[in-house]
This record gives C-alpha cells, structure tokens and sequence, in this order.
C-alpha cells in the first residue's frame, strides 16, 4: 500500500534521504523510527506530497505521489506532528471544512462528526473556537480530521502527543482495528513502548539510511539486545546514557 523506490532528498549539500526503499503492506502498522534528524521527516512530507523528492519515487494505493498527488490525497489520513489548525474556526466547523474537502456528503459528514467528537470527549467543545483548546483537545480534532474519510492509509506522526491516557488508548485501539481491516498505518513515534506492543514491523533510519527493519524481536535479537530501547540505541549509535546523565549532573555542580 505504500512503497518507495530509491527516494532521495536533499537540502542544498545536506542529504536528507539517501536511497529509501519501503515497502507497508495493506493490514500493517509499521513503526517508522529514527533520532532526530534521520529523514522522517522529510519522508513523511514525501509521503503526503509537501515536497518532492530529488530521486526516486513513492507509491500509496497504487498512485505515484509526484505524478498523480490529487489521487494520493483522497486515500490518506495525516496526523501531522504539529497540526495547523484554524484557531477562528470551531471545532465543528473545521470538521465541517474537512468534510467538504473530502467531498462527503453532509448526512455522512454529520454523523460522523458528531460520532468522533463524543468518542473522544469533545461533544461539549463543538461550538467553542480551537484558539481556546487545550494541546490535547487540538490533537484530538487533528486525528478525527484525519480519519473523518475513512482513508485506505493512515499516516500518523506522533499522534499521541499531548493526548490524556484514555485518549491515547482510544486512538491505539483505532489503529489496531483499522489494521485488521486491511488499512495501512505509518507510525512515527518516539515513544518506544507503544512501538513495541502495537506495530507489527519497524523500520529504523539513520542520517537519511534504513538501517533496519524487521519484528521488534528481530531487532533485539539482531542487536541482542532485550529491549527495543536498548536495540534502537545500538542501530543509531545512541550515546551511553549513563554517562552522558552523570556528565550532565556533573556539570551542574561545577
């Protein structure tokens, strides 16, 4: 469902990715990871058609995202890390907004507008302005947006960010459920322990390189390594980070 050949991007002589291949398989929740700087980023902005890439090229669903963007939007769902939201707008009205812009018809844009608000707590906040949400409100209003159309793929970056407890169990469960029916998920999250227990694959990437991919098991097993964690700071070149926190402390007793 979604796959990319070869896919390259640079910023001026800064190589953002170098030679991407990946491949997320319909029914799969794919844990894409990598430290801050590894070209996630830059592959998501690919992914959804922000930016072009300098070589290579993306397929979601069966459209090729440079050729054919127009095609590629209808069928994803984006959760950005940091949604722009319409802070003049209220939370109904934007999914209004979206609803129009998926050209869903107003019976089916209601219902379910009214359906996701009172699944996640918002009924209450349809008619207050977004200026006035609280972060986990906006991010809640960003997920619904993001699934309002029933997408073929998910991709989501850090979409737990500034969600409550119970909310962050809703939105796992979602995606657990929409990958049983054949969904696509790209789940990009520093959050290790819910990479661990709800994707099925991972793919880690460094300095614009993928430098694994595999089960979570595999990838302890590969690193022998008994958590994640502890693998994912092995493939990336981690710092010790015992010492670096005793360097710190030390520091500020200087």
């Amino acid at each position: 469902m979604i796959t990319t050949e070869n896919l390259s991007r640079s910023y001026g002589t800064k190589a953002a990715l170098v030679g991407l291949n990946l491949t997320v398989e319909p029914g799969e929740i794919l844990g894409f990871l990598g430290p801050n700087g590894a070209g996630k980023s830059t592959t998501v902005k690919i992914l959804t058609g922000m930016i072009r890439p300098d070589a290579g090229r993306a397929i979601i669903a069966g459209f090729d995202v440079v050729e054919q963007p127009m095609e590629v939007k209808k069928r994803i769902g984006y959760v950005p890390e940091t949604a722009a939201l319409y802070d003049g707008l209220t939370g109904g009205e934007y999914l209004e907004l979206i609803a129009c812009l998926y050209h869903l018809d107003t019976k089916t844009a209601r219902n379910r507008r009214h359906e996701l608000l009172e699944l996640f707590g918002l009924t209450d906040a349809e008619n207050q302005r977004m200026s006035e949400y609280s972060k986990g409100m906006r991010q809640k209003v960003a997920i619904i947006a993001a699934m309002m159309h029933r997408p073929e793929v998910l991709i989501m970056d850090e979409p737990l960010d500034g969600l409550d407890a119970n909310a962050a169990m809703i939105v796992k469960e979602l995606l657990k459920q929409m990958a049983a029916q054949g969904k696509t998920v790209l789940f990009c999250s520093h959050i290790l322990d819910v990479v661990d227990r709800m994707c099925s694959k991972i793919v880690i990437i460094n300095q614009g390189r993928l430098v694994a991919s595999g089960t979570s098991d595999d990838l302890k097993h590969q690193t022998g390594e008994a958590s994640l964690e502890a693998a994912f700071g092995k493939l990336t070149g981690g710092q010790d980070v015992g010492r670096v926190a005793a360097d710190f402390l030390s520091a500020l007793e200087k």
